[in-house]
């Protein structure tokens, strides 16, 4: 009986990843004719396709399954993004992404949790539980944006790169936050910061001396011994990546964000490919990526609790539109108008302030928080979908559009 049950909760997943498949498929298809990014759509048939709707799909948000979606796909889509950023631009805005990730976090955490004080009068500490869970841009849905949305390089780069590096900042603030809540200890600026400083650099350092590895194995002249499986070492060194700054207590992502930056510039070391491999490496990573795009957003959608996002909806439009319209902007002017090396020109600063868009990372957080029962966890968890859902399906769509009205797009 118990290899038939196992055998049969198999066929019910097998079944639930065709579907994704095939309708995203669809989905991805409609979304390029209509010429607008494809996690919105995405977002909107998860949603129809979940237990709450049509019921086609129903992936518990606890379960192994939907975690390694979650972990190998927003790595995956990391690498893809840190892979598109070059050298040269990145040199050139350094100082506003540092400061953006780290400054910028704390201001978007004070405003938001300010807010959802007033609104919701909640204790404080709750508050702040929520403006710091809401804090961190997501890459997972700015990557694929920017892939398909072309946006003056620097501020695309800046943006990607802020969302890759903001995410330790935001886990960091929003667990610091939870031990004052939960009575277990006191937050420290000196030890968030120290922690902060441990997470990046050991990321970075993992993510670096994996990434040239990786390099070197598929593209130098004289050690490229797996050049003909240069799709396989991704997958490969994307785990390696993130479970080498993982078990070092860093950051996972960092790590697979910094491996994919040092595959994308592997020329600036002297490696080069073939025209025809480079092909099939750019072909393999996209299409893999597109299809990590598929399960995040649509299972994502999927879990969306219409219960308790209507106890919670008015307050929560009502918080979210401060976050997008208030703490937001106050963000980036704040930490990137000081930045005289960058020069950000206000229409760059403006379109900085409409793409923060939230997704992954934010409702991975918002699940621990649940799964922790922390202070007023419902109440997290319903207004971070509520984010999810505003950020995505009004930022996102909305791209193309402000970016060309701003003489941002790189056609």
């Amino acid at each position: 009986m118990e290899a038939s049950g196992a055998v049969e909760v198999a066929k019910q997943t097998l079944l639930s990843g065709g579907l994704i498949l095939a309708i995203g498929t669809v989905v991805g298809f409609v979304a390029q004719k209509c010429k607008i990014p494809d996690v919105a759509l995405i977002l909107i048939v998860g949603i129809a396709i979940g237990p709450q709707a049509l019921g086609l799909i129903d992936i518990k948000a606890d379960s192994a399954l939907y975690q390694i979606i979650l972990l190998f796909g927003a790595s995956y889509i990391l690498f893809d993004g840190g892979a598109s950023l070059r050298f040269s631009v990145l040199k050139r805005v350094w100082i506003t992404i540092v400061v953006i990730s780290t400054i910028g976090v704390l201001i978007t955490a004070a405003v938001t949790g300010f807010a959802a004080h007033v609104v919701f009068g909640v204790p404080w500490i709750v508050a702040l539980l929520l403006g710091a869970a809401l804090a961190s841009t997501d890459p997972a849905t700015l990557v694929p944006i920017f892939r398909q949305v072309k946006i003056r390089d620097r501020v695309a780069q800046t943006v990607m790169s802020e969302s890759a590096f903001n995410d330790a900042m935001g886990a960091i603030v929003t667990f610091g936050v939870l031990a004052v809540a939960m009575g277990t200890g006191e937050f420290s600026f000196a030890t968030s910061l120290f922690e902060l400083f441990k997470q990046a650099s050991v990321g970075i350092v993992a993510g670096a001396a994996l990434g040239y590895l990786g390099a070197l194995l598929i593209a130098h002249g004289r050690w490229n011994f797996l050049s003909d499986h240069a799709p396989v070492v991704t997958l490969v060194a994307v785990i390696g990546a993130y479970f080498a700054a993982d078990g070092l207590q860093a950051s996972g992502f960092m790590a697979v964000f910094v491996f994919g930056i040092m595959i994308g510039n592997k020329d600036a070391f002297g490696f080069t490919m073939t025209p025809g491999e480079t092909q099939k490496l750019d072909d393999y990573v996209m299409t893999t990526a597109f299809i990590m795009r598929l399960f995040i957003f649509m299972l994502l959608g999927a879990q969306v609790d219409f219960h308790l996002m209507a106890q919670f909806g008015l307050g929560g439009i009502i918080v979210v539109s401060i976050l997008m319209m208030v703490a937001r902007p106050l963000a980036v002017f704040a930490c990137a108008m000081p930045d005289r090396r960058a020069k950000w020109s206000f229409n760059e600063m403006l379109f900085m302030c409409w793409t923060r868009e939230t997704g992954v990372i934010p409702a991975a957080l918002a699940g621990l928080l649940l799964g922790m029962k922390a202070p007023g966890a419902e109440m997290i968890a319903s207004v971070t979908f509520i984010a999810i859902l505003m950020t995505i399906l009004i930022q996102a769509p909305t791209t193309k559009w402000l970016g060309k009205r701003l003489g941002l797009l790189d056609e």
